[in-house]
Formats: structure tokens, sequence, C-alpha cells
């Protein structure tokens, strides 16, 4: 079971789709386009956003502290258990993205979204919060091609599978890989 686990994992990473508004990227630019939308968040003095909902949210999580303290970038997540609840309970659980970055989020940010299915509204909302304040937005999602999450991002990374499982460790290796490489190119 192990094995043909691993070679259905296998098999998505290598068919995974990474498209911009302009179109379809290979794996070396999308991994190159996603460190230098990085780098430019970095250098304008910006904050990296990460945000998902359940397995997403420990994924956002954990990229946040690598992006945080292994890379000395900006970041923030906004999983403060006071304000989601506070918004969900006010606003509904599908503001509690968007609304806290209609009032932070600026030009020279930018925003992980990431969700399993992509149809997760608070996730989309935040993406669209996001783009009409001119920051920076890359997507992680699955399952469905024509989820709406996928087209929302300056870079959209999917995976297409219906499994939980295989799409949520996508998701991490992908963003695991991008850190990796960044170090990496500080060694050199």
């Amino acid at each position: 079971m192990f094995l043909e686990r691993l070679k259905d994992f296998n098999k998505h990473i290598e068919e995974c789709y990474y498209t911009t508004p302009n179109g379809s990227l290979d794996h070396k630019e999308a991994l190159q386009h996603s460190v230098d939308l990085l780098h430019q968040t970095r250098d304008n003095g910006g904050i990296v956003y990460v945000v998902g909902n359940g397995g997403s949210a420990g994924i956002a999580s954990h990229f946040h502290t690598d992006l945080l303290k292994g890379l000395e970038i900006p970041s923030q997540t906004l999983y403060d258990a006071n304000l989601v609840t506070c918004l969900g309970n006010d606003y509904g659980y599908e503001h509690i993205f968007s609304s806290p970055l209609k009032l932070m989020i600026k030009p020279q940010d930018m925003l992980v979204a990431i969700s399993s299915s992509g149809k997760s509204l608070n996730i989309i909302n935040a993406a669209n919060t996001a783009k009409e304040k001119g920051a920076k937005v890359l997507t992680m999602s699955g399952f469905d091609p024509k989820n709406p999450l996928r087209g929302l991002g300056d870079l959209n990374c999917y995976l297409s599978s219906f499994e939980y499982g295989l799409v949520e460790m996508g998701h991490f290796f992908l963003l695991h890989t991008i850190t990796d490489y960044i170090h990496q190119c500080r060694k050199k």
C-alpha cells in the first residue's frame, strides 16, 4: 500500500499544473516564479500572508514559520482564535480572512491561499481581497480542475487529485521545495 501510494503521489507532483494569467509554466519556471514573488515581496518591504482551512491551515502555518524563521521573509497567518471566532460570528466564516486583509494587506504584500478543493469561500474571498488591494497571490488547489481558486493567482499550482491526503501532501511538498530551493541558492 505504501509504495502504491508513493507512486500516486509522485504522479500527481509530476503532473502538477502551474498557470499564470499569461498561460502555463513548467516545473522549473513555476519554482523560479514563486521564488521571484517571495523575493519581490521581501525586497519591497512587504509581508507574506498565508491562509488555509483544516489540514491546509497546518500547511499554511508551517510555511509561515519557514518564511519567518528560516528565510527571514516577513510573514503572517490570521489564525488567532479570538479573531477567527469573532469575525466568524459577526460576519460569517466566509469573511474570516478577507475582513482583516481589507485593513492590512498592501500592494507590496503577497497572499498564499491554500485550499484542497479550491472552493472554500473564505480562501476565495481572501484571494479576491488581495487582488483588489494590488497584492500578489499564489494559489494552491486540487480536486476539480475548474475550481474557482485556480484562476485567481499570479501563480496557481493545481494538483489533479480528489484525495485530500495527496493534495495536502503535494501542497506541503511544493512549499517545502520553494523554501529548500531558496536555502540552496543562498548557500551558493
